[in-house]
């Protein structure tokens, strides 16, 4: 594949997948995983295969019933991928409007899926948001 052509795939790949995230479909987001995909948030422990992703985005939709979340910028390098993004939305329970910002490091399979991801983002600083 040429430099022009992996550099569409996955500009369209990380657009898609902020696109997924700002749906309120958890299955959405879940397809741009591997079948045995994990994520891993801030050090925590990694959640494993798309159901256990579907639930985690739900979590998240539970949190912030008008999630929006951007791309923000996209860099990789082989197989490996940097998926910088903004997270955006009024907390459920206290109203708040939150802007975190944050990022997934992605080893990617064949099929351009997300094998393992390693997401970043200022968790105290996000909790502030919420609490106002």
């Amino acid at each position: 594949m040429s430099m022009a052509s992996m550099r569409d795939l996955l500009n369209n790949l990380a657009r898609d997948y902020a696109i997924a995230w700002s749906s309120g479909d958890p299955e959405a987001v879940a397809s741009f995983f591997a079948k045995d995909g994990q994520i891993t948030i801030n050090r925590g422990d990694p959640i494993k295969g798309r159901a256990a992703i579907a639930d985690m985005a739900s979590g998240f939709y539970s949190e912030f019933p008008d999630l929006e979340v951007r791309c923000d910028m996209m860099r990789w390098a082989g197989t490996h991928a940097i998926f910088v993004w903004t997270l955006e939305g009024h907390h459920a329970k206290t109203g708040n409007r939150v802007v975190t910002r944050g990022w997934e490091e992605w080893e990617l399979d064949a099929e351009h899926k997300v094998q393992s991801s390693l997401g970043w983002f200022d968790s105290d600083d996000h909790q502030r948001q919420i609490d106002g």
